[in-house]
């Protein structure tokens, strides 16, 4: 097994193993409001190849922003193949891409998912009290990490879109005019995940 950077070609296969673990009704979550407009970090963007060649796990990170401009990270999807889902491949595609986005500098990160799961990695719901995601939530699995000690410090209202990335234009879904017009950069963070995929 290899973690490598997604590739334009691993676009099929990531999608078909995103809706196998959470379906098509997946993009009616509050979240993936939250990536409408906006493509993920492209140096942040993983999948793990099998040894014959298949993807057979997947991660992104979305750029967000808390409060006016202080930007972080969301966390997902991240989806594995059903067959390689109890051979830990979601923990190393998770500590890969933390990894990875700590030595760039990153300084914090969220998601919405179990804390038994995720909190073996550092991510706690005591970190997003006083944040709110844009719909309806269960604040007990709305997680953040500090990359950075004391990044979350302070960090209070409602999530928001980041700033889009460069190759928005390119790759990512044009918002919708009201999702436009309601999107000012500003806000925190959110990302819809559960054990073992997003």
């Amino acid at each position: 097994m290899a973690i490598v950077l997604e590739q334009p070609d691993h676009a099929a296969a990531i999608e078909t193993l995103v809706d196998r673990a959470f379906g098509p009704d997946r993009v009616k979550k509050a979240v993936y409001r939250l990536r409408e407009g906006v493509a993920p970090v492209d140096e942040l963007c993983f999948v793990s190849i099998d040894h014959d060649g298949r993807v057979d796990g997947t991660i992104r990170f979305w750029p967000i922003a808390i409060g006016t401009d202080e930007p972080a990270l969301l966390l997902g999807p991240i989806a594995v193949a059903p067959e390689r889902r109890s051979a830990g491949l979601g923990a190393s595609l998770i500590r890969h891409g933390l990894a990875e986005a700590a030595a760039r500098d990153h300084r914090a990160v969220v998601l919405v998912g179990d804390e038994p799961y995720y909190g073996r990695f550092g991510f706690s719901a005591r970190l997003t009290t006083r944040l709110a995601l844009p719909g309806p939530f269960e604040p007990a699995r709305f997680l953040g990490l500090e990359l950075v000690p004391g990044a979350l410090a302070g960090a209070c209202g409602r999530v928001g879109r980041g700033w889009p990335s460069r190759r928005t234009a390119d790759r990512a879904t044009p918002a919708s005019d009201s999702a436009a017009g309601a999107f000012d950069g500003f806000g925190a963070f959110g990302f819809a995940v559960a054990p073992e995929g997003v």
